[in-house]
């Protein structure tokens, strides 16, 4: 590869295309677009449910594996092991046995180790230049183990709950990297804590994309009743119990409102129970999955959206939810918790409203706040929208990552030997 030349990058995930994951999908899809030859490894099979007709349509490579491959998984491990013994017992020893913060993070790990051999082979076939994970948990195992077989530098970005709380190979992955990307400024610190003294430099924060082009504005009708909407994974670290509350305390306070309550997972059953449980089955919609080219419609009429994520008591956490960036494109007001980092497009009382996490009668006043005075409301919501215009604009930020991947990857070819030696090489052997 020429020094000016575009580095052959492998996006290495789990899934892909993954209904949740439209803005990694959009990254590549641009990343393609501005010249960057991308190559997608997905270490699990294919799940097209829930996606969007243009990700149905994505006609670019995808290498997948899952249970289909794992007899090539288990040859190339093989193979490696008969080639480069010392190798990859070193591995073995320093990322197959790592205790995991959970049994579903440990199958996760484990299966992406043993696929990471297949994945050195493929990479050496397709002639990577770079090896990048998109998520910080298994999909950056697997890239770790094939970089220290291969010797093709890796990086990988770490957002929400793939680093919070830390697996335990976190460590050993950032100190590995050749560099380290996050989507918000609010991770850099506790990464760097995972980096040896004088590597800190590594760690680059480049925003999202907005995953779609706003089609209209938010009517912000502001009506009895009052139109609010929610959007997320069923999952813990939404917070939507804390707003099913403060729903309930609205609901006897007689202000006339109604909820639309998008998403699914884990916790629908819970999430259903609950809203039940507090006679709320009038009140709050909850209408299931939606595929992401759907959700501007109910941007476009309901009067304001309510993100009241939470940290988990291990410390798992959203980043910044897309949802937030999306309401606000189309000039929606937004009110959020201030957990990680959604303080960084939430400007209390400039583009949305902040309160503080798991305080159903705070987000609760804060809704009424907002209801009060849709002049405000209208202000905020497009402060916002030319922030999230700003900060996540797709040209901006694609020529970001591709220029980082381009000159980190110069940088990595032009370094001396020793600055970039892996330590699949002597100290593999050493430690063997």
């Amino acid at each position: 590869m020429s020094s000016n030349a575009a580095p052959a990058v492998a996006y290495v995930l789990l899934w892909f295309p993954l209904s949740s994951e439209t803005f990694i999908f959009r990254e590549v899809v641009q990343l393609m677009a501005a010249g960057l030859p991308v190559r997608v490894y997905s270490m699990y099979g294919e799940r097209v449910a829930g996606c969007s007709k243009e990700m149905r349509a994505y006609h670019g490579y995808v290498q997948r594996m899952g249970v289909k491959a794992i007899g090539h998984i288990f040859c190339a491990f093989f193979r490696f092991l008969r080639s480069t013994p010392r190798k990859v017992l070193w591995l073995l020893r320093r990322g197959f046995f790592h205790r995991m913060r959970n049994l579903e993070s440990l199958g996760e790990n484990l299966w992406c180790f043993m696929a990471g051999f297949l994945l050195a082979e493929l990479c050496i076939r397709d002639g990577i230049n770079l090896i990048h994970a998109p998520w910080a948990n298994g999909p950056t195992t697997a890239a770790w183990v094939a970089s220290h077989l291969t010797g093709i530098p890796y990086a990988f970005t770490g957002r929400a709950g793939d680093i919070y709380p830390e697996d335990g190979l976190l460590h050993e992955k950032s100190t590995d990297a050749l560099f380290i990307r996050t989507n918000n400024h609010a991770n850099v610190d506790w990464l760097r804590r995972f980096c040896p003294a004088g590597q800190e430099a590594k760690i680059h924060t480049v925003y999202n994309s907005l995953t779609f082009n706003p089609s209209g504005s938010c009517a912000i009708a502001m009506r009895p009743p009052y139109r609010l909407l929610a959007v997320g994974r069923f999952a813990r670290t939404k917070g939507f119990p804390d707003l099913l509350t403060a729903i309930a305390r609205l609901v006897r306070e007689n202000v006339p409102v109604n909820l639309t309550l998008v998403g699914d997972g884990r916790w629908r059953r819970k999430l259903t129970k609950m809203r039940d449980r507090l006679g709320l089955k009038n009140v709050v919609y909850m209408p299931g999955f939606i595929p992401h080219d759907q959700i501007c419609n109910y941007m476009l009429d309901h009067d304001m959206l309510i993100m009241p994520s939470v940290v988990h008591a291990n410390g798992d956490r959203d980043g910044i939810p897309n949802v937030i960036m999306e309401a606000l494109s189309h000039s929606m007001p937004v009110i959020a918790t201030d957990v990680c980092g959604i303080a960084e497009v939430i400007r209390n009382e400039e583009t949305g409203l902040l309160v503080p996490q798991r305080n159903p009668r705070t987000l609760a006043n804060a809704i009424r706040k907002m209801l009060a005075n849709r002049e405000h409301a209208q202000h905020m919501a497009e402060t916002g929208r030319k922030l999230v215009a700003e900060m996540f604009d797709s040209k901006r930020n694609i020529a970001k990552l591709l220029q980082l991947y381009t000159n980190e990857c110069a940088r990595c070819r032009h370094a001396e030997p020793q600055e970039v030696a892996r330590t699949d090489g002597a100290a593999a052997e050493g430690h063997a």
